[in-house]
């Protein structure tokens, strides 16, 4: 049995597995690589051969690093079937179109742009819609702890890692082997959704590292600094702008919203989540209760919707997204993408990033080489669309919304999976966090391994 290392090897996106058996092979995941633009195409569209080698594919969740490259392994020939949770398959009926409506937008506003430059070669989507729905097709669900055999001698289990709605990590068992994928490992204590759960006893481990150098602060503190920021904004008549992943991240900051109100500490000013994709996954965040936690149930029988309340507006037009440009301030607005790669929040930096009365709110992890990245950094000016603008706006960084395990969280993980673990497999994580966890992990007589893109584990 041997693991192929595809994708998220000393870099965090562009999750992508092969696990070889005398049986049949399995992808787990094959999703979209983050980072500079151009590196970012041509990974994007030359898929490693080895993935064509799969005969069946299961998909941890639906965040886009993870699975957005599903749609173009199937419009090259993948025919198989893919496995994931009914919670997953059903946020990436939006994810997967919305992906192709994004990359055929881009495409065609940056072709029209650059249409009299002869040097400019022209850009065309990864994928359709109807590609997207072909991938669709393929997908079987199994509800957590449901084992199934996607071919005889391999057992696979999806177990709740609670990272996002319907995330799982992958227990499988074959040739007399228990190897284990965590995917995306969820924080414990945090709102809507159930704490990760670790199988144990695994054999091989191949475990996720994004913040393996860093703790998060209490989701409690994180609300109350985002209240902070929202108040010292609106005192300035400014607008808030939070890039937020339009999955999980969304749905917790606008929880956190919420109960910022019920409690008294924010203004009473207008909300505005200015994403049709977050629109359509907070529908299916509510159909689907039975992945909520404690907290989430309790605050939907006293408070009714958790994710809907008089003075929060859902934007679906691009007439009503454009309009947000010339309302004035105070306001706050969330936007997809989260890295601000993609999408209508672009748009809003452009307008909103040279006014110093402005804040950007970052509340998730940015990738290298992003635009999200450069304004963690503190850059004086940035490109977007191509045009140098200065960076005018506040920028706040809020890490405690992060639905990544941090550090602690992740050595406990690693430690329950198993004592007699053989071998830990560290992915997802840029090289300083990865050193950082794989030596905590060896201080505690684990043996750990960071493998490169393409290399092959032998079991």
């Amino acid at each position: 049995m041997r693991i192929v290392f595809l994708g998220a090897a000393k870099t965090v996106t562009g999750s992508m597995f092969l696990l070889e058996t005398d049986s049949g092979n399995i992808l787990i995941d094959c999703g979209f690589f983050q980072g500079r633009r151009q590196k970012s195409k041509e990974m994007n569209r030359d898929l490693p051969s080895k993935v064509f080698d799969a005969d069946a594919m299961v998909l941890t969740h639906a965040h886009i690093d993870h699975s957005g490259s599903t749609p173009t392994l199937v419009k090259r020939g993948y025919d198989g079937p893919i496995f994931t949770t009914p919670a997953t398959a059903d946020l990436c009926q939006h994810m997967f179109r919305d992906s192709a409506r994004i990359q055929q937008h881009d495409a065609e506003y940056l072709n029209k742009k650059h249409a009299d430059d002869p040097e400019w070669e022209k850009i065309e989507p990864l994928y359709t819609e109807k590609d997207a729905i072909a991938a669709l097709k393929r997908m079987v669900t199994y509800h957590y702890w449901r084992p199934f055999e996607p071919f005889p001698g391999v057992r696979v289990v999806l177990h709740d890692a609670g990272h996002v709605l319907g995330s799982a990590s992958v227990l499988i068992e074959a040739e007399g082997q228990r190897v284990l994928f965590s995917g995306d490992i969820g924080r414990r204590n945090m709102p809507i959704l159930r704490d990760p759960e670790v199988p144990a006893n695994a054999d091989y481990l191949v475990m996720e590292s994004t913040y393996g150098d860093r703790e998060h602060g209490a989701i409690e503190s994180t609300r109350d600094e985002l209240a902070r920021v929202i108040n010292e904004t609106a005192q300035r008549g400014g607008k808030v702008i939070i890039p937020s992943f339009a999955l999980e991240r969304t749905q917790e900051v606008v929880m956190g919203l919420n109960q910022l109100r019920q409690d008294g500490k924010i203004e009473d000013i207008p909300i505005y989540v200015d994403s049709p994709l977050a629109t359509s996954l907070t529908h299916v965040f509510k159909s689907h209760p039975e992945c909520y936690d404690e907290g989430a149930l309790s605050f939907l029988a006293e408070h009714g919707d958790p994710f809907g309340f008089d003075t929060l507006t859902y934007t679906q037009s691009v007439q009503d997204s454009i309009a947000l440009n010339d309302a004035a301030g105070p306001m706050v607005i969330i936007s997809a993408s989260g890295m601000c790669e993609a999408g209508r929040i672009v748009h809003h930096l452009r307008n909103n990033i040279e006014n110093p009365a402005n804040t950007i709110v970052i509340v998730g992890f940015q990738a290298q080489h992003t635009l999200g990245r450069r304004l963690v950094e503190g850059r004086e000016q940035v490109k977007i669309f191509g045009v140098p603008r200065d960076l005018r706006a506040r920028v706040e960084v809020l890490n405690g919304f992060s639905a990544h395990a941090g550090r602690t969280e992740l050595i406990e993980y690693a430690k329950l999976a198993g004592p007699n673990t053989k071998k830990v497999f560290l992915v997802h994580g840029e090289e300083k966090a990865q050193e950082s966890l794989a030596e905590a992990l060896s201080a505690r007589n684990m043996k750990v391994e960071i493998p490169d893109r393409c290399e092959i584990a032998t079991l």
